[in-house]
């Protein structure tokens, strides 16, 4: 019972997920090694390629998927395929989520992931 009151670990608040409605749900995936070594970013929007099943940063040419639940680094050593966890289902920030460089999502885009139930919803300024 000692352990009842025993700090686990800490989190900060990032401001990704911004909502309780839809709930978060998280899963499983696989990217594929991009052409050269690279740093994804934690609310990051993945696409999945419908012949391949692999996933990879969203550019419009794929169908999005989720949202990277963690920063990964993917270097030039890295195995061909690499597991990530991603959000496939939250209400979360617009402004945190990103796309490949240089692609603005669309509300098209925006209307494939509320199919998926991911949703956007600018956080509150009030703390």
């Amino acid at each position: 019972m000692r352990e009842l009151h025993r700090k686990l670990g800490e989190m900060e608040y990032d401001g990704l997920i911004t909502g309780l409605n839809p709930p978060v749900h998280v899963d499983g995936g696989t990217i594929a090694k991009p052409s050269e070594a690279a740093v994804l970013k934690r609310g990051t929007l993945l696409g999945k390629d419908s012949g391949t099943g692999m996933l990879s940063v969203y550019d419009g040419s794929t169908t999005p998927h989720g949202i990277l639940c963690d920063d990964i680094e993917i270097g030039d050593d890295a195995d061909a395929e690499i597991p990530v966890v991603i959000y496939t289902a939250g209400c979360f920030d617009p402004e945190k989520v990103t796309a490949a460089e240089g692609y603005v999502l669309t509300e098209e885009d925006k209307d494939k992931l509320r199919t998926y139930s991911i949703i956007f919803k600018a956080a509150s300024s009030a703390q």
